[in-house]
């Protein structure tokens, strides 16, 4: 029996990676989705001297973008989120994570615009960690109620905001 036990040991991991081989990483169910969205406070990149919370969209439905300057997805998905945002369907707001103002600013301007109604700066990435992000960009979808009710992970591109996104926020805003 002893001399099977690497055949076995081999066997197991085979279907291990056979398993895991299927998973798509993109839909790793967050622990967040169905709880609220975590409380902070930042201070905004989009208007000197104010501050941004969550609180502030209470009872209204609204997605938030985890983007940097640093983060080369971030530039596909900025095309798609300016032409997005000219609809004006929900606000958008960008937590702009583990980033220096300056930078993130000129980004945008080299992006062609800003899309998001609020940018919140997370310059030291604690508010994404509460989100539980592990690379950007990612996307939240909350509801009226402060709920997460979606997650994101990778750059938004036309097929999943219609396929995804823009169902579940009618949805959401009936």
């Amino acid at each position: 029996m002893k001399r099977f036990w690497p055949l076995l040991l081999f066997m197991a991991l085979a279907v291990l990676l056979a398993i895991g081989l299927t998973l798509k990483p993109r839909e790793i169910p967050s622990p967040l989705i169905g709880k609220p969205a975590p409380a902070f406070t930042l201070l905004r990149l989009d208007a000197a001297g104010q501050t941004f919370s969550p609180a502030n969209l209470r009872g209204k439905v609204w997605l938030l973008n985890v983007w940097a300057s640093w983060c080369s997805a971030c530039v596909q998905e900025h095309v798609q989120l300016l032409q997005w945002a000219g609809r004006k369907s929900v606000v958008l707001v960008g937590l702009n994570y583990k980033d220096e103002d300056d930078a993130a600013r000129r980004w945008l301007q080299q992006q062609g615009g800003n899309p998001y109604a609020i940018i919140a700066a997370d310059q030291d990435g604690r508010v994404g960690i509460d989100y539980g992000v592990y690379g950007v960009p990612e996307t939240f979808v909350i509801d009226r109620a402060g709920l997460i009710r979606y997650k994101h992970i990778g750059p938004l591109n036309a097929q999943v905001l219609a396929d995804k996104i823009e169902p579940l926020l009618r949805e959401l805003q009936q």
